[in-house]
């Protein structure tokens, strides 16, 4: 168990130092197994390890849905949606805020990625609300927070990950995300409108659209429709594994934006090599994770913890918030990636011991680690979105997003009290 604590310890020093976090995770693993079982088992258990991760079935669930975002993100599916929303809502008290808000949650049910969709809505949406007269503390808030969507709702490469990690359903836990997903936007959305209520200047109402106007703003809105109702409708009604999914919306995807004249031979280039690139980077992250998740069972701290535990007296409950706690906390001044790679691995035989659904827990975790993208002060969204727009004070940004924040910690209160808004959808499905 102490050679366990050490190398936490260890990886999150690391961690903090900014150090890779697939190196801080490889090279601990490494060397806490070699001292537990010897150098030589270490030495044979990591090719094992990465080539067991490299020809899994489910694994292929991950390049596969990064494709698909990035065709979406190159065939300018978030500006159709955008004028989509903005054709709605934008003549209601803060319409442009709401729409940048639903395009952030439609944009990432198509692309998974919470960093994604904050990089791409600042250049959507943002340069529309000021043109409004929006506050920058606002229009920027708005857009991290409704970042935060990607994580969450489906297809999520955090939920992937998840699944991965503790051998849950993705396809479960893809469904057991759409109401939890659909809470937290319309939870935003109503902070949204009563700071647009209390505070008017900071977020006036756009230009009036005809019925025609909205009519024509729906014709680009319909691949995005496409595309959500084939993967979580095969999904809810088994049709296909989340695998078979995600290969199935990348090649959609590709097949309507390439009819759409959207696809330039330099598009496709760029599309393949950004996703790529991006896949490399999470397997790498991903097998350091495997093989410390093995160094914690090898080490006994899992045991270890859960016999402590076990002798404080702890109930389930008391259990939980304990371990949310630590995700919170972590989550000031870690990226969520990181926090789930470590923590889940360490916390699973505890949680396994008191029962709890692995896929609710799923669902949980990520509101954690979605309140951590926009908490000071390491929240990468809050980055994200800085580093596109440079000009907007880090201080407004974070004053701005502290209303999203209180009302994502009520959703997980929520949540966490009344497990059926989450697993509804999944006991509806057997």
């Amino acid at each position: 168990m102490t050679v366990g604590l050490l190398s936490l310890l260890a990886v999150l020093v690391l961690a903090f130092l900014r150090v890779p976090l697939a190196f801080a995770l490889l090279s601990v693993s490494l060397a806490g197994i070699s001292v537990v079982m010897g150098f030589d088992v270490a030495r044979s258990l990591v090719p094992m390890t990465i080539s067991e991760a490299v020809f899994s079935y489910e694994l292929a669930v991950v390049p596969m849905f990064i494709l698909m975002g990035n065709i979406l993100a190159r065939s300018g599916i978030s500006d159709d949606l955008f004028r989509a929303a903005n054709a709605f809502l934008g003549p209601v008290r803060g319409g442009l805020a709401l729409s940048t808000m639903v395009t952030c949650a439609g944009f990432s049910a198509v692309c998974g990625s919470s960093l994604a969709t904050a990089a791409t809505m600042s250049k959507v949406a943002y340069p529309s609300m000021k043109r409004y007269g929006y506050s920058d503390q606002l229009a920027s808030a708005t857009i991290a927070a409704g970042g935060t969507l990607g994580i969450l709702i489906p297809p999520s490469i955090i939920l992937m990950i998840y699944g991965i990690l503790t051998q849950t359903n993705i396809g479960d836990l893809f469904v057991a995300a759409v109401i939890p997903g659909i809470l937290g936007l319309l939870m935003y959305l109503g902070v949204v409108y009563a700071i647009a209520c209390i505070s008017p200047q900071d977020a006036p109402r756009g230009e009036r659209t005809t019925t025609a106007e909205k009519l024509r703003s729906l014709r680009g809105v319909w691949p995005f429709t496409l595309l959500f109702v084939v993967i979580i409708g095969g999904l809810y009604g088994r049709l296909f594994t989340a695998t078979e999914a995600a290969g199935l919306g990348a090649g959609l995807a590709l097949i309507l934006s390439t009819a759409q004249g959207r696809m330039s031979w330099a598009n496709f280039r760029q599309i393949f090599v950004e996703t790529a690139t991006t896949s490399v980077m999470l397997y790498s992250v991903l097998f350091g994770a495997l093989l410390f998740a093995k160094l914690i069972s090898f080490s006994g701290l899992g045991e270890g913890i859960l016999e402590i535990v076990q002798q404080a007296g702890l109930g389930p409950y008391q259990t939980l918030a304990a371990i949310l706690l630590i995700f919170l906390l972590l989550g000031c001044v870690m990226e969520s990636l990181a926090i789930i790679l470590i923590c889940v691995p360490l916390f699973l035989p505890l949680l396994m011991s008191h029962g709890f659904d692995l896929v609710w827990f799923g669902i949980i975790v990520v509101v954690v680690t979605e309140i951590a993208l926009i908490t000071p002060p390491i929240g990468m969204n809050v980055f994200v979105l800085k580093a596109a727009l440079p000009h907007v004070r880090l201080g407004a940004i974070f004053r701005g997003l502290f209303p999203f924040v209180g009302i994502d910690l009520l959703r997980l209160l929520l949540l966490v009290a009344f497990p059926s808004i989450t697993l509804g959808l999944v006991a509806m499905m057997k």
